[in-house]
């Protein structure tokens, strides 16, 4: 057998109810439907997927997720992270340490399929790397110095260098006559389950620190992160206005059932 086709690719989201802007958001109502059941009912069309579930500690989210049939993982309540959910799911899940978990944020309803294979398919291609995630190319020039949008910077074989909530590259020469092109990161992560434990185990990185990005820990103690250029945009619920925004979107492409 193929060696690479043993590696089985498992999606978990993790869910929590407190939020700063927005309180109880996982359960919240898209057009008859609460987000998190649009988030997971999403990822069971995606084929590469072996099996999805959402990690939660919170009781409503559980019962949620059951209640529309859907796989539920619940996890301590004293999680720093999404990161920290993901890797306790993962072990009471029994995934295997050579397959991949792609953590999908419960927050996009509306996320392009296509990112999962996208963002999975670097770990089925080189089983010594450790995680991957999506990069888009800014087109609205407002992101650029926007610190909710985060940039990357890469290598020429796709491996980042590094992630800022500041605008990178720095422009030294503002006549210069070809801008820099700037890249926003999305938060579609996949990693192998081995690595996964092991970075939940990591201390806190000075970078990470300073621009609270964990991405930056993997870095900072040397293991690489191939990014993966895509075409598919994705819509972040951050605010009860970004639901109303969504939900025209889902009413305008008839996907209200």
């Amino acid at each position: 057998m193929n060696q690479k086709a043993k590696s089985k690719v498992v999606a978990i989201i993790p869910a929590r109810y407190g939020s700063n802007r927005f309180e109880g958001k996982p359960l919240a109502d898209i057009a008859g439907k609460p987000m998190i059941q649009r988030v997971y009912e999403r990822a069971r069309t995606v084929d590469l997927l072996s099996r999805v579930a959402v990690a939660t500690d919170d009781r409503r989210i559980a019962d949620c997720v059951r209640g529309f049939g859907g796989e539920v993982v619940m996890t301590r309540s004293d999680h720093v992270s999404g990161t920290d959910r993901l890797a306790e799911a993962a072990e009471k899940m029994g995934i295997a340490e050579q397959d991949v978990v792609v953590n999908i944020q419960g927050d996009q309803p509306l996320f392009d399929r296509a990112v999962v294979a996208q963002v999975a398919q670097p770990l089925l291609d080189d089983l010594a790397l450790p995680m991957s995630t999506l990069i888009y190319k800014i087109i609205r020039p407002e992101e650029i110095h926007d610190s909710n949008h985060v940039k990357t910077v890469f290598d020429r074989h796709g491996m980042a260098l590094y992630f800022s909530r500041s605008p990178i590259p720095f422009q030294r020469n503002p006549d210069e006559p070809v801008p820099p092109t700037y890249y926003k990161h999305l938060g579609f992560y996949a990693y192998r389950k081995g690595f996964l434990v092991t970075f939940v185990g990591l201390p806190e990185g000075e970078w990470e620190r300073f621009e609270k990005l964990e991405q930056l820990r993997a870095l900072e103690f040397g293991y690489q992160i191939k990014v993966v250029l895509t075409e598919h945009d994705s819509i972040e619920v951050d605010t009860p206005k970004d639901l109303e925004r969504v939900e025209a979107m889902i009413k305008e492409l008839k996907l209200e059932g």
